[in-house]
């Protein structure tokens, strides 16, 4: 058995799960999510717990088993609490603006970049320096940080650029300088 697929997925108070003929639908106190479900892969519902069954023990019915009972678990955890991406911003006279629709981003190119973001997900600037992606699909959210960070990656020489808060930026060594 997967050790992931085979725990249940608990079903806190205000949300609702229905299945029906593959198809997923999660409501909550954030919002709804709709997914569905792999025609071999067996979802139901007891109570306040969800249930992931495979029908056999080969390779893709193992894999499918886990990934079914994740995804289950994000949608559920998404319209309960929700999920972030921060995001900081290093370079001297980088910075970020909040806009309407999205976020202005002012990364050292000789125009500043709108991004607008797909409806579902909210871009705070706390500071000029740092924002937040928030949204109930982790994959959306995921994927707009994402696509923010592709404007201007870290580099390694200064580090200058759009990095996940905590990320890592191996440095290197610039130029070794002319030998007199």
């Amino acid at each position: 058995m997967s050790r992931i697929g085979k725990k249940p997925v608990v079903i806190p108070r205000g949300v609702t799960v229905k299945v029906e003929d593959g198809h997923v639908s999660v409501k909550g106190p954030k919002g709804e999510l709709d997914g569905t479900v792999h025609p071999e892969i067996n979802v139901s519902v007891d109570g306040e717990q969800i249930n992931v069954a495979r029908p056999s023990d080969q390779k893709r019915h193992r894999a499918l088993h886990g990934l079914t009972r994740s995804l289950l678990n994000n949608m559920v955890e998404g319209v309960t609490n929700g999920f972030a991406k921060r995001l900081e911003i290093h370079g001297v006279g980088y910075k970020a603006e909040a806009t309407a629709k999205g976020v202005r981003l002012v990364v050292g190119y000789s125009h500043p970049v709108e991004y607008t973001a797909p409806p579902g997900v909210s871009i705070q600037v706390e500071n000029p320096t740092t924002m937040v992606v928030e949204g109930i699909d982790k994959q959306v959210v995921g994927q707009v940080a994402a696509e923010i960070r592709k404007v201007r990656p870290p580099e390694p020489y200064k580090g200058k650029g759009i990095r996940y808060q905590g990320e890592h930026v191996r440095r290197k060594a610039g130029k070794a300088g002319a030998k007199a």
